[in-house]
């Protein structure tokens, strides 16, 4: 410990020397902002949500069906344990446990695919709210705007929190200029062909 309090404390003293030794005494703004609410708040975020509880709401739904009949394969093997021959027993001990896997699997991939899909879904949007930030941060000077979460910020004083202004702008349309426009989906194209 007393090694990382030296390279800390020789860290904050070499930072200290570099400010010091320019002559410049520059002004550290930090600001932070919290992106999980931002895009739990902004309409498309609300909507991002609602497609992904849609799809996770199917998968949970597969899994519950699987684990039901793996309960009710359970609950017949403890009912005819001791009547079944030893060799029907064993390959239907065998069935229970191959099933048992694949409920497993199922339930790591569904897990992956969720976590791709929020990423998917929530992409465009993160990107528009580092477009709106960069504008904030330019025009006010700041030295730094942290993640709330991911920045390991324990607290901050509500002024320097800009959560509430990115998505009040985000839902005002501000941060569209980088986007990509998505080629229209099949539904719309048939749509538009009746």
């Amino acid at each position: 410990m007393n090694n990382w309090v030296r390279i800390v404390g020789f860290s904050a003293i070499a930072f200290i020397g570099v400010g010091l030794s320019t002559g410049a005494r520059a002004e550290v703004k930090i600001a932070v902002v919290d992106l999980q609410r931002a895009i739990n708040e902004t309409q498309d975020g609300k909507q991002a949500k609602a497609r992904l509880k849609k799809v996770f709401d199917q998968r949970q739904k597969s899994l519950d069906d699987a684990q039901n009949k793996l309960k009710a394969m359970k609950d017949e093997l403890e009912k005819k344990k001791d009547v079944l021959a030893r060799d029907v027993l064993q390959k239907k001990l065998e069935e229970y446990q191959k099933n048992f896997v694949e409920l497993q699997s199922k339930y790591v991939d569904y897990q992956k695919e969720l976590a791709s899909k929020e990423g998917e879904l929530t992409k465009t949007i993160v990107a528009r709210m580092e477009r709106i930030l960069r504008v904030i941060g330019q025009q006010r000077a700041y030295s730094l705007i942290l993640e709330r979460s991911e920045g390991g910020v324990v607290w901050t004083p509500t002024q320097l929190d800009l959560t509430g202004e990115v998505i009040q702008r985000y839902n005002k349309g501000e941060g569209r200029e980088g986007e990509k426009k998505a080629p229209a989906s099949k539904s719309t194209k048939t749509k538009s062909k009746k």
